[in-house]
């Protein structure tokens, strides 16, 4: 896979999986009556915790594979049908259980809602962390370059998702919800085939 190729299947996978549109309607509805300068606060405390969890995954995430005896070939295939089973709730228009928010108190989560479930599960949430795992094995095959996509794809999609969340009623004061479920079933179906192409490639590292 050539450079280009490489570097818009990444985006894709990163951008689709966090799902900015996802991201922003959560926390519209999280913080209705929090003053606008903690709401920038939780944005932006959201936004790092998010990307520090993607980063040491991109990092470290090879090296637990390799201590637990899990090949990238096998993580290729579990995280295809992961993202796959995510593209069917979105298109079905249902709440991904992957994305689905910790039940908890209301005085906890007025207190932790920038990390959970803002950052952990709604931005940082298995599918991604799986995703930018294999996109990194996927990398290290093509050197320095391919490696450097990776990261700015984090990098910048967590950048999109912060300005969102900051201009998040600006976004969402013109948009219907009709149209949003819209957009959501159009990017659900291109996880799908990005779901398939993980299994696909998956398959053939196992068996050839």
């Amino acid at each position: 896979m050539d450079l280009l190729s490489f570097a818009l299947l990444t985006f894709s996978s990163i951008f689709i999986l966090i799902d900015p549109i996802t991201v922003t309607l959560f926390f519209v509805s999280s913080i209705k009556d929090v003053s606008r300068v903690h709401q920038r606060k939780i944005a932006r405390d959201a936004s790092l915790y998010a990307l520090a969890i993607l980063l040491v995954f991109a990092i470290g995430g090879y090296g637990i594979l390799q201590l637990f005896g899990i090949t990238l070939a096998a993580l290729r295939i579990g995280g295809g049908v992961l993202l796959f089973l995510i593209g069917i709730e979105m298109v079905y228009a249902r709440v991904s259980y992957t994305k689905q928010p910790i039940p908890q108190s209301a005085e906890a989560y007025a207190e932790d809602v920038a990390v959970t479930p803002l950052a952990i599960p709604i931005i940082a949430g298995p599918g991604a962390i799986t995703t930018v795992i294999v996109l990194i094995g996927d990398a290290a095959g093509q050197g320095w370059p391919a490696i450097a996509i990776v990261f700015a794809a984090i990098f910048v999609v967590i950048g999109v998702v912060y300005c969102a969340m900051i201009y998040s009623y600006v976004i969402t004061r013109g948009i219907r919800e009709k149209e949003l479920k819209v957009v959501n079933r159009v990017l659900g179906l291109l996880l799908l085939a990005i779901g398939v192409q993980f299994i696909i490639t998956g398959i053939k590292a196992a068996f050839m």
